[in-house]
């Protein structure tokens, strides 16, 4: 376990260093610059900014004061709100998006999985084609054209759900549905199709012969090994959906980690499009971890040292 963690541990700093310095070189790779303006400002305006964010000096020695700043968790200041650093904007926006998430996570869990599991139980029946086209629906209409909808129905024409902000509960039924809806319809999917194969295994005859309940059958035997396919996804899906879609929070007008990092690449605030991108990513990474522990308890076949 020490041995595993030790060289997943190194391998995420590796990983993450290799993240931090791409994603540096290419923000300095972009033509222009974070004060380029329709109207070009002054040139000796555009001097003094960039003397008091420090750009004005070799690539090499901002990349290393970058690095530096990484290690403290300092992602710099924001080039476009004055005073604002890019690690409050991120502490800022991350409760809200991971509150959604939360939320979506949450529903895909409790929803995908059992309809999943009731979709393989009664194959070609009315309950497998009900599950089947709905979640077919589900993995084909985009989170954008889902959210979309959700306002244009309920509340344009219905008026009975908000069509921004997060002011009560109800606030949050179109942005959840909206986010989980893509991910609660491929887990049904994923979880159908792997219940399917895992129940032709020799394994479950035998179970069967032994003459176990069904209960028994599908909860001890069959639904461990069917979800681990579903652990898998899960990880990043998780990573994704609690560090926020940037499209659906700009559409309902929720103020999380998705607004500020669509202004940012509109704007060239290219400390925060920096910060965020290496927030994601670190958080992505961790969640892959989690998810080869799980692996383990999950099936213990799966050795920490494989």
């Amino acid at each position: 376990m020490g041995r595993f963690l030790t060289k997943r541990l190194i391998s995420m700093i590796l990983t993450l260093f290799i993240v931090i310095t791409i994603t540096f070189f290419l923000m300095h790779a972009i033509p222009g610059g974070p004060f380029t303006r329709e109207k070009p400002l002054p040139p000796a305006v555009i001097e003094a900014l960039e003397k008091k964010y420090k750009i004005d000096q070799p690539v090499y020695m901002q990349y290393i004061d970058y690095l530096k700043g990484v290690l403290t968790l300092d992602f710099g200041p924001s080039f476009q709100k004055q005073g604002v650093q890019v690690t409050d904007l991120i502490w800022k926006g991350l409760p809200v998006s991971a509150k959604i998430g939360g939320l979506s996570v949450l529903g895909i869990i409790i929803l995908g999985i059992p309809l999943g599991i009731i979709s393989a139980l009664k194959q070609n029946k009315w309950q497998d084609y009900v599950v089947t086209i709905v979640a077919t629906l589900g993995v084909t209409i985009p989170s954008f054209v889902m959210a979309t909808l959700i306002i244009y129905i309920f509340s344009s024409k219905l008026g009975i759900l908000p069509s921004h902000g997060l002011e009560g509960p109800k606030y949050y039924i179109g942005p959840v549905i909206a986010l989980g809806g893509f991910s609660l319809a491929f887990v049904a999917r994923l979880v159908r199709s792997s219940m399917l194969e895992v129940m032709r295994q020799d394994y479950i005859r035998t179970a069967r012969a032994k003459g176990l309940s069904e209960f028994v059958v599908i909860g001890k035997h069959a639904l461990k090994n069917a979800l681990i396919p579903v652990v898998t996804y899960l990880g990043p899906m998780i990573a994704a959906i609690l560090t926020g879609s940037f499209v659906v929070e700009r559409i309902f007008a929720i103020p999380g980690m998705g607004k500020y990092f669509v202004e940012s690449v509109t704007n060239r605030d290219y400390t925060v499009i920096m910060g965020v991108t290496i927030f994601y990513a670190a958080f992505l990474i961790l969640m892959i971890l989690l998810v080869d522990v799980i692996y383990v308890l999950i099936d213990p076949r799966i050795k920490f040292d494989d």
